[in-house]
């Protein structure tokens, strides 16, 4: 049986190759840049320029083709030769199976969103948590470059949809599911004042509890929020809930 090869990128740096870890034996901090670069991009082709660029984003060393190469050499040793090859493309190659949490974060909000569109709520919770959890946990603590920077993003863009498919189906399923559809619409309109899905769930949220009135005080704060800083009206479909409510409440 093919030992487990598991890489969590995502908060606390843990590596699993084949059944062993290997995260504290990384080459230096420039071999942790260069394995997570490597493994975040594994699915694509990857040039020198753009490694140079990931590793030293402040200043290249002075023989900068030598010093990768340095750090490629430790890297086959440590993990083997068919995990980092020699000749063709820089790249790093896992044993069919294995697990990559940024990977596994953003097919889980694939199937969660996927799941929304069908309305099969049930299908979208577990997957969105998935995701949420690992794009909760950050992304290379302590570390300042361009490409870190762009993977923070890519990460709270997947917790802010993960959050939607979280309230959505919570919504949907109603009951004690509730609950969650209020905190995960909570950290929408905390998180992305001028998105209006966050504040279009809990105005559902809301109203599915009877509490139409806090319901509508929710519209009017996204419209006092659009209208003071961008000097815009909510969107049609947030205009036609609030219309709903306003006809439910009167």
């Amino acid at each position: 049986m093919e030992e487990e090869t598991r890489l969590q990128l995502c908060g606390r740096l843990v590596l699993t190759i084949r059944g062993h870890r290997v995260e504290g034996r990384l080459p230096s901090r420039q071999g942790r840049l260069l394995f997570v670069y490597l493994a975040a991009n594994r699915l694509r082709p990857i040039s020198r320029d753009e490694l140079f660029e990931a590793i030293w984003p402040a200043q290249l060393p002075a023989a900068p083709d030598s010093a990768l190469a340095a750090l490629l050499s430790k890297l086959r040793h440590l993990l083997g030769r068919d995990l980092v090859p020699q000749r063709g493309e820089i790249r790093l190659v896992l044993p069919p199976g294995s697990f990559v949490d940024l990977e596994a974060a953003a097919e889980g909000i694939h199937r969660a969103e996927s799941a929304v569109r069908r309305s099969a709520w049930a299908e979208a919770w577990a997957p969105a948590r998935v995701a949420l959890h690992t794009a909760t946990r950050g992304f290379l603590p302590g570390e300042d470059a361009p490409w870190v920077a762009e993977r923070r993003r890519f990460l709270e863009e997947i917790a802010v949809r993960a959050h939607e498919c979280i309230a959505a189906s919570s919504l949907a399923l109603g009951g004690a599911e509730l609950d969650s559809a209020k905190r995960s619409a909570s950290v929408l309109i905390e998180c992305m004042p001028y998105r209006e899905s966050g504040y279009r769930l809990m105005m559902e949220t809301l109203h599915c509890e009877g509490n139409d009135a806090e319901a509508l005080a929710v519209y009017e704060r996204l419209r006092h929020i659009l209208h003071d800083a961008l000097g815009a009206l909510p969107s049609a479909s947030t205009r036609e809930l609030h219309s709903r409510l306003l006809a439910t409440a009167g």
